[in-house]
């Protein structure tokens, strides 16, 4: 970064007997302007302006500093030199192994530009207007010169985006699929399927008026089966209704409204439980609720539209559809379903204390199975590249780090030419201290080639490969492995680029410096730990000038004169030299021969009162000693952090049994307390408010059911369906290895809402059998072998309108497979339940209280 600096030489200072804060106060008074208000003149109003503002470096050269033998002026010229000259620099940016051992000739070094995003924006639309900015730029460069963009968020974006979309047209397609394999009508099913455009346009355009953007989180959750499941129960019941009283031309609407009024009511309570469930995702805050709050808002909108037109459109348009009648007909799949089914239900009505039993069991068993699960706050998300922070001694010097990091990138290149395709690193930090580290951390962006290129099979093996490389290859540095968004979203989070942070907070550095190394031990010694590593408190050398008080005194000078000294060696700031609109820093600063060695600092002359000039070792201790190499502060104490990264088992049990250990070891002193951060911090946020949440969700969903059916029995009838529907889910889950997240919770929610959907499908029609006058026995059975087509439908299209996202694995569906893993799962044993355990349950309980 370019300045005007003023190189003083104290020899000159010493021989011409100038103070070192003449120099100070005579360049500041000399770079200024001023207003003298105005004066009249001929009846017109005059402005005064005086300006003494410095142009250019002769301006600077000529500025008199102190008379002397007859008026004889001193200027700035004669005490030294001026020039242009860069900030002190904190920092270098390398890449692919270009970089050199000397910093400072230019020769392989490169420099980094960063986009800064202004909060709220669209990261796609801002990175296609950098990037056409760039190009705008680049036909301007001087010659030797080029613009590389070597990491664009936008290939990210586009790269999930197209796992959303074609998981969403996969998912339709099964889904349309479906409908006409069990429905057994073409028209019906692609009725049915008008409502996916309409519900996702109605969608959108709320999505439009509330400022929420299409992206991985916002469509993560849609499912076409799901916004599909009430208009399919409204155009099977009017095909079963039509097929069974054949009306004329004339009677159609009639009966078409007839049928649908007949399922309207259960179909909008359900629907409306559905939309329900959301709402414990519609409380999360902080993170995760940035986070998930999009998709449960996305999923309400598209729910709430597919309502409005099951209960409008799809009627109006049965009555269009089916003008001229329609012939119900099992489909050959469902004569085989419901061929088995019969017998099963005969029995399983026969023996409900047996079938209560053995659902129960599988109820227990998948209650068992929730401690082997595991958690964490989000599934990672697969960035295409690796963030890697390199980490050297706090005494390292910059020259020092460029090399080192140089040879890391070269290793990179040449190790692994089939798994990356760049290596940019970041050391120190940049003029402007946006992000601020010392000289002896890197961070180095990897970009990977496509995998279809690599050698090793996973990204794991490839980090794995790559640390056991640069350990044997490039000593004396340590190495921590994660992903350009991840590392910054876990910086903000907690302060700290890994899975888990914790903080130690107490007074003395030495003792927190003590804890960290036996947390550090502890933590490495803990199955899953990696990259474990203790913030570096201390073991930066300092060269210490204290200030001798009596010596001063005796001299009559101020300390204030001592420091000023100690500042000019690294650029004492004296104002700004304007450039058209730009500015630059004017800086006042001793030679570098005058700086070179503790000797010659010792040497550099202090003004006294009288004029007397004293070497700065007579008024000053200079000592080299070891100091601290950051101190940090929080809630008004000292904080020492210690990092690590998970990999290989779930988040939650490896803080769990981390917590454990410490607690063992007893490793803190008295007064000293730890604190958990990072994204364990957040998945315990997250779930607390869950707890309450949730519970206040289903409470409102037995209440909607009570209105329902006006009577506590039916409703606790289909509110079985919630428990069963977690026991697939939970069993899912196991069965994939797969822990519990976020994401998986909101998987959980949307499987209660479709499970009481076919709880109260069936119920409801039972009962209105009930009502017609049959008998409990033939109600039962009548009932479940009518609804057996609309249960099997509305779960089967919830189901497969889930699949393509369970088995995607292109960017981005590592957060919708726990999703879509619950709501597969529990949908199977929810149906199951649906089809035998809630009829058996509701003859039971008939019978007992007939």
């Amino acid at each position: 970064l370019k300045t005007y600096e003023v190189q003083l030489d104290p020899a000159r200072l010493t021989a011409l007997d100038i103070p070192l804060g003449d120099v100070f106060e005579a360049i500041e008074r000399n770079n200024a302007n001023a207003g003298g208000a105005y004066i009249q003149q001929s009846g017109e109003q005059l402005l005064i302006r005086g300006e003494g503002l410095i142009a250019n470096l002769d301006d600077i050269r000529r500025i008199v500093v102190a008379n002397r033998h007859e008026g004889t002026p001193i200027t700035i010229d004669e005490l030294g030199s001026v020039a242009t000259a860069p900030m002190v620099r904190q920092g270098a940016a390398t890449h692919d192994g270009e970089g050199e051992a000397v910093v400072g000739d230019g020769e392989g070094e490169a420099v980094v530009g960063i986009a800064m995003m202004l909060m709220g924006a669209n990261a796609r639309e801002v990175a296609h207007e950098v990037e056409a900015k760039v190009e705008a730029i680049r036909p301007t460069l001087p010659k030797g010169m080029t613009i590389e963009t070597f990491y664009d968020r936008t290939d990210l974006v586009d790269r999930t985006i197209r796992t959303v979309a074609t998981n969403l047209v996969e998912g339709g397609v099964l889904v349309v699929l479906v409908l006409l394999l069990l429905l057994g009508n073409v028209r019906g099913g692609l009725l049915v399927a008008s409502v996916i455009p309409l519900s996702m346009l109605g969608a959108f355009i709320a999505m439009r008026a509330t400022g929420l953007s299409g992206n991985l989180m916002s469509l993560g959750a849609i499912d076409f089966g799901l916004i599909v499941d009430g208009s399919v129960v409204i155009v099977e019941n009017v095909v079963r209704v039509m097929s069974e009283r054949r009306p004329d031309s004339r009677a159609t609407k009639s009966t078409v409204h007839e049928a649908a009024l007949e399922v309207a009511r259960p179909v909008a309570f359900a629907v409306a439980i559905i939309i329900l469930v959301y709402v414990p995702v519609l409380s999360l805050r902080g993170v995760e609720g940035k986070m998930f709050q999009p998709m449960a808002l996305t999923v309400v909108f598209a729910l709430a539209v597919s309502l409005v037109l099951a209960l409008t459109w799809v009627p109006a348009l049965c009555t269009f559809v089916f003008r001229k009648g329609v012939v119900e007909h099992d489909t050959w799949l469902l004569r085989r379903i419901r061929a088995w089914y019969g017998p099963l239900l005969q029995r399983s009505v026969a023996q409900p204390k047996r079938t209560i039993g053995f659902a129960s069991v599988i109820f227990a068993v998948s209650l068992a199975a929730v401690p082997f699960l595991g958690a964490e706050f989000v599934p990672t998300l697969e960035e295409g590249a690796i963030a890697m922070h390199a980490i050297r001694l706090p005494s390292v010097s910059l020259e020092e780090s460029v090399k080192a990091v140089t040879r890391v990138e070269r290793v990179l290149l040449d190790r692994f030419p089939n798994e990356v395709e760049t290596v940019v690193s970041k050391t120190g930090r940049p003029e402007v201290a946006t992000d601020p580290m010392g000289v002896e951390l890197t961070d180095v962006i990897i970009m990977l080639k496509p995998n279809s290129e690599w050698t090793v099979s996973s990204k794991e093996e490839l980090i794995e490969a790559m640390e056991r490389t640069l350990r044997d290859e490039v000593p004396g540095q340590r190495f921590s492995f994660s992903q350009p968004i991840e590392m910054r979203m876990n910086e903000l989070i907690s302060g700290v680029r890994s899975d888990v942070a914790v903080s130690i907070y107490g007074e003395d550095l030495q003792a927190l410096k003590k804890a960290g190394d036996d947390l550090v031990r502890i933590l490495s010694a803990v199955p899953g730990a990696a990259d474990v590593k203790a913030e570096q408190s201390a073991g930066l050398p300092v060269l210490r000038v204290q200030v001798d008080r009596d010596r001063i005194a005796r001299y009559g000078i101020d300390a204030g004169d001592v420091l000023d000294a100690v500042s000019a060696m690294g650029g004492r700031g004296v104002g700004e030299v304007f450039e058209g609109q730009r500015r630059f820093a004017l800086q006042v600063r001793y030679r570098e021969d005058a700086r070179s060695g503790i000797e010659a600092i010792r040497q550099i002359p202090i003004a006294s009162p009288t004029g007397a000039l004293i070497p700065l070792g007579q008024l000053a201790t200079l000592t080299v000693e070891e100091g601290p190499a950051q101190i940090s502060r929080d809630r008004i104490q000292r904080r020492l952090t210690v990092e690590a990264n998970v990999r290989g088992r779930d988040l939650s049990g490896f803080v769990l049994e981390a917590r454990a250990q410490i607690e063992k070891a007893g490793v803190l002193p008295a007064g000293y307390f730890l604190e958990w951060g990072g994204q364990f911090k957040n998945l315990q946020e997250a779930a607390e408010r869950l707890i309450v949440a949730v519970p206040i969700a289903l409470f409102l969903i037995f209440f909607l059911l009570y209105m329902t059916y006006g009577a506590a029995m039916p409703a606790l009838i289909v509110y079985l369906n919630v428990p069963f529907a977690a026991t697939g889910g939970i069993l899912a889950l196991l069965s994939r290895g797969m822990p519990f997240s976020i994401s998986a919770a909101v998987g959980f929610i949307a499987l209660f809402g479709i499970a009481v959907l076919n709880g109260v499908v069936l119920i409801s029609y039972i009962l209105q059998l009930r009502e017609d006058g049959e008998s409990l026995d033939d109600a039962v059975r009548n009932g479940a072998l009518t609804r057996l087509r609309p249960v099997l439908m509305t779960a089967a299209v919830a189901a497969f309108g889930f699949v393509p996202m369970a088995v995607a694995t292109s960017a981005g569906a590592e957060v919708q497979r726990p999703l879509a893993t619950v709501v597969i799962g529990g949908l199977v044993t929810s149906t199951l339940l649906t089809l035998f355990v809630l009829p058996a349950v509701y003859s039971w309980l008939g019978k007992r209280s007939d």
